[in-house]
């Protein structure tokens, strides 16, 4: 019994002793939507979680030296949104590209809705609907046209519109602001 006790001792001892080799920060940000229409009162949850994860590396591991300089590593971010609409189904963001935008001197709102994003103007009337495909591109549905769109390097809103009667392609720039 006595050997038991040493064993199960010496056991937690240890594992409390463990070094930590990386520093993590974990962010949680929460934001609820409420909007008022004729069909009542609807809430749209948007979660963030940002995720900063470092290793601790020294400069000179093998010195004999007590206190060792740490050495600079890369900061690797993990960031996803979780979006629970008010029907209760949850669908996952990797990257949220909720913004303001500028295009021919009109600002416009890219806000989350329960599907992909919706556009408004700066009246928040609806001006179209954005929505992704598996190709990493995403189709807008305005009132007058359907466009092919895309996200550049910028994060600007890139619009590729076919046109019918001039056997045109026409390209939007909606220029994202910034905070």
């Amino acid at each position: 019994m006595k050997n038991i006790m040493t064993f199960t001792f010496a056991l937690l001892l240890s594992a409390g002793l463990q070094a930590q080799n990386t520093n993590v920060t974990d962010v949680t940000k929460k934001t609820v939507t409420t909007t008022k229409d004729s069909d009542g009162t609807k809430q749209v949850v948007k979660e963030q979680n940002i995720k900063a994860k470092q290793n601790i590396e020294l400069e000179n591991p093998d010195s004999k030296a007590l206190n060792k300089d740490m050495k600079t590593s890369p900061v690797e971010m993990v960031s996803t949104t979780t979006v629970t609409n008010p029907d209760g189904t949850t669908r996952t963001v990797s990257t949220d590209r909720s913004s303001a935008y500028q295009f021919d001197g009109k600002n416009y709102m890219l806000s989350l809705d329960p599907s992909g994003y919706i556009v408004t103007d700066v009246d928040n009337a609806q001006i179209g609907l954005l929505r992704a495909t598996t190709s990493n591109s995403y189709i807008f549905r305005g009132k007058n046209s359907i466009s092919v769109g895309y996200f550049d390097v910028d994060g600007n809103l890139v619009l590729d519109t076919y046109d019918d009667t001039s056997d045109k392609v026409t390209t939007r720039t909606f220029v994202r602001m910034q905070r």
